[in-house]
């Protein structure tokens, strides 16, 4: 029997490690071609990040390999947002630094390599679009291979790679702002990334909910859609994540006792030490009530898991809550939220901060009305006209109405301490010239500071919701620089609550000027907020001042020469949750009287306020208005020697004011 022919042999051996078809590289190609072969694997979003994620050490405090199980409560998460899962939003109300964002981040990968499809990822604004452009997306696409192939390179003549738009074979992953509606009705997207949904505008651009706007764009993939909404949440009854939240199924992360194995959520009451002793914290089981430790964490959380507590609207939506109680061990530590807790007491503000930030949960603004008698009660002695020792800098705040223009005019010191300096009813009201030219005769007064110097006023912010022209050319003739238009808006906006100027169209004298005006809008809920917040804060007696103890900031001194009606006016409002058709909770300011001028002219006072920088102005600046007026420190040292005013003084003219000199 003959041998079999060498090409016979080549062609029944299977094996590739030979140069099967007599050529160099042949089995390399055969390889290749197999894998070809072989369908891509069937990740999900938490197993591919754990396979292709690298963190750059640009953008995260733990570069390298990317772990879920540092994280192992955001594996459900980001699993729900793998195409394989049937959810179509996923919902998740957050304390900050918990791994949300990176969650979000990895999805976006995902989809690039994975799942290609157009993708919409929205931040509050486009400015912040533009850097998490640059901090995180370029830093998770430079720093993988598998991305980098795919993402086209960013070259001078290529739009396909630019700071907002990423394309990639089979889609492109536009980023924009909640503030830009055009950027929200750009393109069709199958994938939806919307983050810190609570820092969005109410409205983007005037055109509507930033939120149903970007939604509307996933309509089209009908059940093959993906929604993540993520924010730390704000105000109760405004916080759009909350109100999505509740409509979910509830999710919390329930982990078992190291002790009794009880599973449970945390939550912060069962977080106990000895007062004034954070170092001390610890968590008490709900089970066995025995203490557990701190390092007893890692364990519990990968142990943990997502259940419902509630039952869904919509099947299709799932919601989860995560405090920072579950912060991973070398993150955000218990005795570290107990040291925060400690230092939130006594202070709103910071406590509102406390509660958003760490525990992922919503304040509740109460807004209730001060009662005006208490305010009386509690009224200071002061001449009408006169600027008490620790007023350092002077605004106004105009209310027009039709035959009248109200103003009061407000002292500020640090920590916004303020008085009322003067209440003036300007008669005739906008139709009336002889009116206008009493306002405008106001700004080149001067009242006199309890040293015996001369105030001018520094900037008087007039409402343009009455007779909107009439404002527009007055402010015109008078000059910005000392006068702010104002337009109140409703809503919350800690961040920012006065925004502008932006320029409006001005009808003047029959005819329209382009840019005629600068207008500055005002969230007024927020000023009121704190106005009420202010005047209910515990003071020291007169016996303790006249001691040297000092008032906490923002307290609010009303004089003796205020009467009820003015008070009334001043608590005229107050803070109620009102139920919209849809079954969702918003907050309302609601009148008690008809006369509320007092509380919306301390509004534009505190807006102009604002406006001045007075919120952000460093210890030398305090410093330099002190030293200017001979204000003594509030430590009790005398003040330094004055220095040169940050503005030059200018003549005042009398139709037109460009002085922004506090100080005559």
């Amino acid at each position: 029997m003959s041998a079999p022919s060498s090409t016979a042999s080549r062609r029944s051996d299977p094996g590739l490690g030979e140069n099967v078809f007599g050529f160099d590289g042949a089995a390399a190609l055969i390889r290749a071609w197999s894998r070809g072969l072989r369908p891509d694997p069937d990740l999900t979003v938490s197993s591919w990040a754990d396979r292709h994620r690298k963190l750059a050490s640009r953008a995260s405090a733990e570069p390298g390999q990317y772990r879920t199980a540092r994280t192992p409560y955001m594996r459900e998460i980001m699993d729900r947002l793998s195409p394989g899962d049937p959810t179509q939003r996923i919902v998740f109300m957050k304390a900050a630094q918990v791994g949300a964002t990176e969650a979000g981040n990895n999805w976006i990968g995902f989809v690039i390599h994975q799942a290609p499809g157009p993708m919409l990822a929205v931040q509050p604004t486009v400015e912040l679009a533009k850097r998490n452009s640059r901090q995180r997306i370029d830093p998770l696409i430079d720093e993988s291979p598998d991305l980098r192939e795919r993402v086209k390179p960013a070259r001078s003549r290529d739009a396909g790679n630019t700071m907002l738009s990423k394309e990639f074979a089979g889609g492109i992953l536009i980023m924009t702002g909640a503030n830009s509606a055009v950027g929200l009705r750009s393109t069709p997207a199958r994938y939806i990334f919307l983050d810190e949904v609570d820092a969005y505008p109410a409205s983007a651009d005037e055109e509507g909910d930033p939120v149903t706007l970007a939604e509307a764009r996933s309509l089209t993939f009908a059940h093959r859609r993906k929604v993540f909404l993520v924010s730390t949440p704000t105000i109760r009854g405004l916080s759009r994540i909350e109100r999505e939240y509740e409509a979910s199924d509830q999710r919390r992360f329930f982990v078992p006792c190291p002790h009794c194995d009880a599973l449970q959520w945390l939550k912060f009451e069962r977080l106990r030490w000895k007062k004034r002793r954070p170092e001390t914290a610890e968590y008490l089981c709900e089970g066995c009530e025995r203490p557990i430790a701190e390092h007893h964490k890692t364990r519990m959380l990968e142990r943990g898991e997502w259940r419902a507590t509630a039952t869904a609207a919509d099947p299709a939506t799932v919601g989860y809550h995560l405090s920072a109680l579950y912060s991973p061990v070398g993150w955000l530590s218990w005795q570290r939220i107990a040291q925060a807790h400690e230092a939130a007491r006594g202070s709103d503000e910071a406590m509102r901060a406390f509660r958003n930030t760490i525990l992922g949960e919503t304040w509740m603004e109460t807004g209730e009305a001060p009662d005006w008698q208490r305010l009386a009660d509690r009224r200071e002695a002061w001449s009408p006209g006169t600027v008490p020792e620790r007023g350092l800098f002077l605004t106004a705040g105009a209310d027009v109405q039709k035959d009248r223009i109200e103003v009061d005019l407000w002292a500020w010191g640090r920590g916004l301490e303020s008085w009322l300096v003067d209440h003036l009813v300007l008669e005739g009201g906008p139709g009336d010239p002889a009116c206008w030219q009493q306002l405008t005769d106001l700004l080149g007064r001067t009242w006199t500071h309890a040293s015996g110097q001369p105030m001018a006023l520094a900037r008087l912010a007039i409402d343009t919701g009455y007779e909107t022209s009439a404002v527009y050319a007055w402010s015109r003739q008078v000059g910005f620089a000392q006068v702010a238009p104002v337009k109140g808006v409703e809503g919350f906006t800690r961040t920012s609550p006065v925004t502008g100027p932006t320029y409006v169209d001005a009808t003047i004298a029959g005819k329209r000027l382009r840019r005629g005006a600068r207008l500055w809008t005002v969230a007024t809920s927020t000023f009121k907020a704190e106005t009420y917040r202010f005047l209910r804060q515990d003071r020291p007696t007169k016996e303790e001042q006249v001691a040297g103890a000092l008032c906490p900031p923002g307290t609010i001194h009303l004089p003796d020469w205020a009467d009820g009606e003015w008070l009334k006016q001043l608590t005229a409002e107050q803070l109620v949750t009102v139920k919209g058709k849809r079954g969702f909770t918003r907050l309302e300011w609601q009148k008690l009287r008809e006369r509320n001028e007092a509380l919306d002219t301390r509004v534009y006072a505190r807006a102009a306020a604002w406006i001045l920088g007075a919120d952000r102005w460093p210890e030398a600046r305090w410093a330099d208005l002190e030293a200017q007026l001979g204000v003594a420190k509030q430590d009790g040292s005398e003040p330094g020697p004055a220095t040169a005013p940050a503005v030059p003084t200018r003549t005042m003219q009398r139709r037109r004011t460009v002085r922004s000199n506090y100080m005559r």
